[in-house]
């Protein structure tokens, strides 16, 4: 019988224990503890982190190196230099219809992006991909990637698209800046894509603040950024950056009777932009309060017939029954007129303003309530029976309202 020393007995259990708890870990018996978080704790951590942008390291300028070349030359070569490959061609593939009544897929619009997330999140024009059937975003590299819709925001002409990078690809972000402190006459430069012509370079000032520019009947985008950067089309959602590289607006629309660049050209404030782009990819949209009620825009006509005291403003035709805008103390009409294929209610209150922004049309309800949120309370002056009051009125979600 072989003897063994009490060190071999102490070693050899120690490796045999050793071997057990190797074991009961492999298959799951056990596991080590995850930095002291619960799994809870963790997925909370994560869904918080999905809302928020992961950008690039932001570079400051460097024109040392660039001495044969003016101070006003350095600027624009280093931003474009820094920030060119953060600026995407986006390209759209719409449906049609043949002879034979089959979907053709034919090309589409084209226009320009800004990578604001390193997982691939663009942010661009809602008019540039509006009606697309399939989205593709065309990378610096000569790279091209099928996107999708995270969300529209038709109001501001705005749209966040996505795609996914291959792993270990990195991406070149635009930071963002602040539109709120902007001064007419401060140079801004503009990348983007015009007539195909990809990422081109464009130098100007602000020419003009504060500008509300109507982009259809009921849509008034305010507090627009003008510019006289040139601007062509093929540049609508890409950036408009200060001197330091830093996005202050998303290039929209221009001015031309010609269909060129006349030195006239409007940027979505980056403020909105940022409002924006959370809640879309939060909640895939924009969620906007509205008050719950019918309102007709009041026409000389009706103005006539109904001998209102006002010759502008929202007659209130019907409200939500118990919606929070009746429980306000908001009244709605009582006598049915019919006009055209409608029926409106008279005899409701008048809806003049909505926290001080006068309301003459529906364009000026939509752009009064455009920052306003599903619960916000907003100041709204009425005229009803000659005279004048202010109701607060609790907002609905639009959405539900308009469906």
């Amino acid at each position: 019988m072989k003897l063994y020393s009490r060190g071999q007995v102490l070693f050899f259990s120690l490796l045999s224990a050793a071997i057990v708890l190797l074991f009961a870990v492999g298959l799951g018996f056990l596991k080590p503890k995850a930095g002291g978080k619960t799994e809870e704790v963790k997925a909370q951590e994560e869904q918080v982190n999905e809302y928020n942008l992961l950008q690039s390291d932001y570079i400051a300028l460097n024109t040392a190196d660039l001495v044969q070349f003016s101070e006003g030359e350095r600027e624009n070569i280093s931003i474009y230099e820094r920030l060119n490959s953060a600026v995407v061609n986006i390209t759209t593939e719409t449906m049609a219809i043949n002879w034979f009544l089959e979907p053709v897929p034919q090309e589409g619009s084209s226009g320009s992006g800004s990578i604001i997330d390193t997982r691939g999140f663009v942010l661009t024009n809602n008019h540039v991909i509006q009606n697309a059937h399939r989205v593709f975003i065309n990378l610096a590299d000569g790279s091209q990637f099928e996107g999708t819709v995270v969300g529209v925001d038709p109001e501001n002409d705005l749209a966040v698209l996505k795609f996914d990078p291959p792993r270990g690809m990195e991406l070149r972000t635009i930071p963002y800046g602040d539109s709120s402190n902007l001064l007419v006459g401060q140079k801004v430069l503009a990348i983007g894509n015009p007539f195909a012509l990809e990422r081109t370079l464009t130098v100007g000032i602000v020419s003009g603040l504060g500008r509300p520019i109507q982009t259809s009947r009921n849509r008034i985008i305010r507090d627009m950024i003008q510019t006289d950067a040139s601007i062509n089309p093929g540049n609508s959602g890409g950036p408009l950056l200060d001197t330091q590289g830093r996005m202050i607006g998303i290039n929209t629309m221009i001015y031309s009777p010609s269909g060129g660049s006349v030195g006239i050209g409007f940027a979505v404030p980056v403020n909105t932009a940022k409002r924006v782009v959370t809640e879309i990819m939060q909640h895939g949209r924009v969620r906007r309060g509205w008050i719950d009620a019918t309102v007709v825009q009041i026409f000389p006509s009706l103005v006539r017939y109904a001998r209102l005291p006002v010759n502008s403003g929202l007659l209130v035709s019907r409200t939500r029954r118990a919606g929070l805008a009746e429980r306000a103390g908001l009244r709605q009409g009582s006598e049915p007129v019919q006009y055209g294929r409608s029926v409106i209610y008279l005899g409701g209150d008048i809806i003049t303003s909505v926290n001080g922004l006068k309301t003459n049309t529906l364009a000026d309800l939509y752009s009064s309530l455009e920052a306003s949120r599903p619960g916000d309370v907003v100041k709204v002056e009425i005229i009803r029976g000659g005279q004048t009051t202010t109701l607060d009125i609790t907002l609905a979600d639009r959405e539900e309202v308009m469906n």
